[in-house]
Formats: C-alpha cells, structure tokens, sequence
C-alpha cells in the first residue's frame, strides 16, 4: 500500500502541473485582462469586454487604440499604462548598470521589459510551490487570506449539506432495497427524482417566497449567515441564530443531491443481495440484519465510497453561485464568479491550484477508505 501512495503522490505533481498550463494557456486567447479592467472603470465602460468592444458609457471607439496596445487607452500617460503592466506582472523595470534610486517607469536611464507567458508561469508556479498565492489585483489582500475570509460560508453549505444527504440517502436506499417493488419503493423513488428534477435555484426562490417573509410566513430570515447581534448572544443563542440562518440555504443546496446517492445506494445493495453468499448466509439461519449489516453492508458501500470525493468537492469547494447570490451570501462561490469578472488573475489561479490540490489529496484518501471498509483491497498488485 505504501508504494502505491507513493505512486499517487508523484503523479500529483504532473497532474496539478498540467490543470495550470491549459488554465493559464487559455487564459492567453480570452479578450480583456485586469489592465483592461482598469481602464473601463477610468473610462466609465462598466467592465473590461465594454472596453476591448468599444460599447461603453465614454464611447471609446476601436480605433481609440493607442500605440501601448490596449482598446481605450485613448489620453492616458504611457507611462501610466506602463506602471500598470508591472503592478500586474506583466512588465519588469530594467535599469542600467550604476543606476541609483528606486526603479521606475519615469526613472532615466531604466527602461519597461515585457516579461514572456512562459516566464510569467514558471515565476507563477515557482511561488505557488512556496505558497505564496500574492495579492488580489483589486483588492489589497492576500489570496489565502480572501479565500480564509469567504470560507465559513462554503463550509456552512458544503459541510452540512454533505452530512444531511449521507444521513439520509444511506438509510434511504438500503430502505428501498429491502421494500423494493413495494408501495414505499414506489413513491420515495417519484419523491426524490421530482426534487432532482426541480432546480436549484427555483427551489430556493419558492423556500423564500413560502418561509422567509414572502407571500406566506416568516419563519427564516432573508439574508446572511448571522443577525446583526451575533456578537451580543449567549453561545447557546449564537448556535440556534447560526442554525436559523442556514436552514433554507442547506436545504435549497442539498436537495438535488438525494437522488443521486440514495439510487445509487439502492442498485448497490440490490447487487449485493442477489449474490451467492448472501443466500449462504440466510442459510445459515443468520437473521437478517446480520446478513444486512455485517455482510452486505460493507460490499455494497465500496461504490457508495468511491462517489464520495467527487460529492465532497462539489458542495464544499463548488460554492453554488446562485444560492450564494439568492440568500445574500459571501462564499467562494461569489469570489471566483467576481475574480472570472474582473480577471483577477492571482485568484483565479491562486484557488486554481489551492483546491486542485486538495482535490487531488481527496482521490487519494478515497482508496485509502476503500481499504479501511475492505481490507481485502490491495492496491499494490495492480500494478
């Protein structure tokens, strides 16, 4: 098992390497870039693909190009422009040798040098490996610190949604397994595919609209994670206040998710129980919750394992945009949507790497729970 830990490790390397050369190679052909970004606000375009098209408020046209490259620079300095390259990082100052004082644009004697995509991701990655993420391009503050910052709403979402649908789809499904065919299996099956079918979104609109002051009662709030007052609460008020914000937010976030697991857990154990060993078993006059629990249980959760990294990222680290915008929330999902944006580069690719390598960690401890259900698994021959 060790070496195959170690095999998987390895491949870590090349694997994140490669997400960050096709991310960052596209990245090179999408229109706009931060520097863009920063002259549709001066202009009053609204955003960079305002700008680059020529469509905003100031009327910049195409031909408003000026010789430093960029759509809508019309009557800036240059050398403004060229301090911007290198606060983004896509310029350096190189000064002459025996220059004395700080490096700049309007320094005489130093002079602005375009710095290569392929220098640029290799500086890129090389700080990365050092963990260090930079700054945000609009912001002011460390990457690790904004990710820090939006995390407590991801967790909320992502952690509680992730136990409430185990808690429930794994019973669930092992229920309908052993009533299948029957009335029960029936009607939960048309339940739980209604609630997939229905999206996400809506559904979270309709839990506002019945249960949070809509045209119904107001028994949840409206927006955020915590009352104004949290500070000011007993622990005990601070987990109910806690527990009350997150109520439609989890429910609207989990509900899509049941399906899929409790099916899944279903087919599991239905394939399990028509095998030979399981007839042994009853044979054997073992009733049938020792059949059930200590026999079939831990063959038929070896799928219902392998799904679960791919679960885990999705809720926890996916952030759903539209539930975050819909409950006036502040998560990951909300700070990729506005780094995608305002092509923020540095958390764009800072998160990039950040949560691919975690996500990379979790497919490795998923063999590792293979294992620990079924110690009959050996990873090592298959090599």
């Amino acid at each position: 098992m060790g070496a195959y830990i170690l095999r998987r490790m390895l491949l870590i390397i090349p694997t994140l390497v490669g997400i960050m050369i096709i991310n960052f190679g596209l990245t090179q052909f999408v229109p706009g870039g931060p520097i863009e970004q920063v002259l549709a606000r001066i202009e009053g375009g609204g955003d960079s693909i305002q700008a680059i098209s020529g469509s905003g408020d100031a009327g910049v046209e195409q031909q408003g190009a000026t010789d430093s490259g960029y759509v809508g620079a019309k009557g800036l300095d240059p050398d403004f422009l060229a301090e911007l390259e290198v606060q983004f990082g896509f310029a350096r100052i190189v000064c002459e040798p025996g220059f004395v004082g700080e490096p700049s644009v309007k320094a005489e004697g130093c002079v602005k040098e375009k710095i290569p995509a392929v220098e640029r991701f290799f500086i890129m990655m090389w700080n990365y490996v050092q963990f260090d993420f930079g700054e945000s391009h609009f912001r002011s503050i460390g990457v690790l610190d904004l990710v820090w910052e939006k995390l407590p709403v991801s967790i909320t979402l992502g952690l509680w949604s992730t136990v409430i649908a185990y808690l429930i789809s794994i019973p669930l499904g092992i229920r309908k397994a052993m009533k299948d065919g029957s009335p029960f299996d029936t009607w939960t099956s048309g339940v739980i595919i209604a609630a997939y079918a229905i999206p996400g979104f809506l559904f979270a609109i309709m839990l506002l609209v019945l249960f949070a002051g809509g045209s119904f009662v107001r028994w949840f709030p409206l927006r955020g994670l915590t009352s104004d007052n949290f500070e000011d609460l007993s622990m005990l008020g601070k987990i109910a206040d806690y527990l009350w914000h997150i109520t439609l937010p989890v429910v609207a976030s989990t509900i899509s998710s049941f399906a899929t697991l409790t099916l899944l857990t279903k087919n599991s154990f239905l394939d399990e129980i028509k095998k030979q060993y399981v007839m042994t078993a009853r044979a054997k006059g073992l009733t049938e919750n020792r059949v059930l629990y200590g026999h079939v249980f831990r063959n038929a959760m070896l799928i219902v394992i392998a799904g679960f990294p791919g679960l885990f990222l999705s809720v926890f680290f996916g952030s759903s945009l539209i539930i975050e915008t819909i409950f006036s929330l502040d998560g990951l999902g909300q700070l990729g949507f506005r780094a995608a944006v305002e092509r923020d580069y540095p958390v764009i690719f800072g998160t990039l790497f950040f949560f691919g390598l975690i996500g990379l960690v979790v497919g490795i401890l998923s063999d590792l729970m293979y294992v620990w259900v079924d110690p009959r698994i050996d990873f090592d021959r298959r090599g």
